[in-house]
């Protein structure tokens, strides 16, 4: 099963499931009217669900998923939200665990601060690369936001990283942004249950 976080419309799994039909696909969204938008467009082998990403990934059963796709997730910069972002030390840790020994991480993102940060984070439990250009499958982009940031050129950075043994020991990563920063704007998100 491959899973993409935070899917929006879902225009890379509908592209991907049409063009592999043997694999099944699950896309992951808060936003439900998105998850409506792609699910009224889905293949027999793609499925899309409204909710938190990342509690989903925590109770799926390990060693269960073949990939983990986030493509440009949102950074939280409220300092009660941060926790749950897709790029916490606790979602690399549930993404580890939900993969399959061979399984693969794939991260996207055009804010330069966050995509250090990700890295950063990530490298505990996988083996990450940074891909030096465009993704081979897409060289426009494999999604709307990083077709946009093409546009702008704006740097985008792409990561392809192994799921790893075990994983490192450690401290987390510093934070990715101040919290003290003066006009820091804090995001207004649905509440959690």
């Amino acid at each position: 099963m491959i899973v993409d976080v935070g899917c929006g419309d879902g225009r890379w799994i509908l592209s991907e499931a049409a063009a592999h039909p043997e694999r099944e696909y699950v896309g992951i969204e808060l936003l439900a009217p998105l998850v409506a938008k792609a699910s009224a467009k889905a293949p027999a082998n793609a499925r899309f669900v409204a909710g938190d990403a990342v509690a989903w990934l925590r109770r799926r059963a390990a060693g269960s998923l073949d990939e983990v796709h986030v493509y440009h997730p949102q950074p939280y910069y409220d300092p009660a939200e941060v926790a749950f972002g897709v790029g916490t030390p606790g979602f690399f840790e549930s993404a580890w665990r939900a993969l399959k020994p061979d399984g693969r991480l794939v991260l996207q993102t055009d804010n330069r601060r966050y995509g250090k940060y990700l890295l950063e984070a990530a490298r505990r439990h996988f083996e990450a690369e940074v891909q030096p250009g465009p993704w081979a499958d897409a060289p426009r982009g494999r999604t709307r936001r990083e077709a946009v940031a093409m546009g702008k050129k704006l740097p985008v950075l792409r990561v392809l990283a192994a799921r790893r043994p075990a994983p490192l020991g450690g401290e987390d990563p510093a934070p990715y942004f101040d919290p003290a920063r003066p006009g820091l704007r804090h995001r207004r998100t649905p509440k959690r249950r």
